[in-house]
């Protein structure tokens, strides 16, 4: 049975330092930083909430700024110290994510395809990404992750509220056990993690 909007959570992660996107980021949180003159976390918060029930943003306290940008509007997850990473986020925000599944989307993941494509037919059984085919060797064989993923309640349930990844708790497992679903991307589909490819989303824009 496929998965209802009900039934699934929308997660921005906008957490990130954005080291390697100085010295935009010494003015501006990464998720802050615009493309079409609108924040990368408006696109991503845009694209996640047709889909999902409700949405969250986790952010870094650190990154005032986009607190308030997004206080209101979402639910806001602050994390202090240390940052929890991709999983971490998670783990932190279990009782808001309250046993749904979960659409989890990088804010600094520039994607021009509707997500119907990655969520339509989804069964929460397995993870699912939205990935790339590249013509070398990449993130799962030669499908590279563009940043946008469906977790599955049962996963999700089980992420600790520390700083770790998911790719090394959910998506290398399933991807080693044959059980990984993957879904290429038809349109353009960019990181903006680097200033050469912030500059190439805003061109595309």
């Amino acid at each position: 049975m496929t998965v209802s909007r009900a039934e699934l959570a929308g997660v921005v992660l906008a957490a990130g330092a954005g080291t390697r996107l100085r010295p935009l980021t010494y003015e501006l949180p990464k998720a802050m930083c615009p493309v079409g003159n609108r924040p990368l976390v408006d696109w991503a918060i845009d694209r996640v909430t047709p889909h999902v029930s409700a949405v969250a943003v986790n952010a870094h306290e650190s990154a005032p700024a986009l607190v308030e940008h997004v206080r209101g509007r979402v639910h806001v997850s602050v994390e202090s110290g240390e940052r929890l990473g991709t999983a971490g986020a998670l783990g932190r925000l279990r009782p808001w994510i309250d046993g749904r599944h979960v659409l989890v989307h990088n804010a600094d993941s520039f994607v021009d395809d509707d997500l119907a494509l990655l969520v339509d037919g989804w069964t929460g059984e397995q993870p699912r990404l939205l990935v790339r085919h590249e013509d070398h060797p990449s993130d799962f064989g030669e499908m590279k992750f563009l940043g946008v993923s469906l977790l599955p309640a049962r996963i999700a349930a089980t992420l600790p509220d520390e700083p770790c990844g998911l790719y090394s708790l959910a998506w290398k497992p399933a991807y080693d056990a044959g059980l990984l679903e993957l879904v290429e991307a038809r349109g353009t589909s960019i990181d903006c993690g680097t200033a050469a490819d912030y500059l190439r989303a805003n061109l595309h824009v």
